[in-house]
């Protein structure tokens, strides 16, 4: 299976934009032969807390048709990350469509302290299932908390893929976190990070992989928008920067 992670910029706050960059590395992940997409936490929206109440919709808005039809024409799996509504507040969610299937959502069930007063946490992990192989999605916060990564393992999980908005500061404890996580569980990790402003920091990007022994595959820089398409049987990458 080859597995792609996208390292965009975000437009803040509009969504209309973001879809249309979507879209355009979405084609190109599957000019690549790429089987799945993920982008970084928060993607549609950019991580923006404040205004995630006014950004927040429901995992069917109809601007996310246009996902569904791709998904279901190309035969990919795309991952993209916006604030859904619940009944009670507002959760930090990755949206999943897959090929001519009612699309699932994921949400954050680990929220830092800094995110409470805006979201709320999800309940209970979802599995992603593509040509027999479970991918277990982390968002953020969560993907460096061990719990986390230990219920994925038990869960079956095969590929940890963790979407995220990660400053220096964070990058730097995700590249010691990564590769032992992959190493203790015999899972490749894959981490989809933005490029940007976002609320109160920048996010630098250095999206990457670690293959199953926790070895660095590949990674992008902390400049450029691009793409990594891992093979989980070869363990071999394709990079692209845009």
């Amino acid at each position: 299976m080859n597995i792609a992670i996208a390292q965009i910029k975000p437009l803040k706050g509009d969504i209309s934009a973001n879809i249309e960059k979507h879209i355009k590395f979405i084609e190109l992940a599957v000019s690549l032969n790429a089987n799945a997409v993920f982008f970084p936490e928060l993607s549609l929206t950019a991580y923006e807390p404040e205004l995630a109440k006014a950004l927040s919709t429901h995992k069917d808005d109809n601007r996310f048709n246009v996902f569904q039809e791709i998904s279901d024409l190309k035969k990919i799996t795309i991952g993209v990350g916006s604030p859904l509504k619940t009944e009670s507040g507002i959760q930090i969610s990755m949206i999943i469509f897959q090929p001519n299937k009612e699309s699932i959502s994921y949400s954050k069930q680990l929220l830092h302290e800094d995110e409470l007063p805006y979201f709320e946490n999800g309940k209970g992990q979802e599995i992603i299932e593509i040509d027999n192989q479970k991918i277990i999605p982390a968002i953020c916060y969560e993907s460096l908390q061990i719990e986390h990564a230990e219920k994925a393992s038990e869960l079956g999980g095969e590929i940890y893929l963790a979407s995220v908005a990660k400053s220096q500061n964070g990058i730097e404890k995700a590249f010691v976190h990564y590769p032992n996580i992959a190493k203790k569980y015999t899972m490749p990790v894959l981490m989809a990070n933005c490029i940007g402003e976002c609320d109160n920091f920048v996010s630098v990007g250095y999206s990457a992989v670690w293959t199953k022994d926790g070895k660095l595959a590949d990674q992008l820089d902390n400049k450029n928008e691009g793409i990594i398409i891992f093979n989980t049987e070869t363990e071999k990458v394709v990079k692209q920067i845009i």
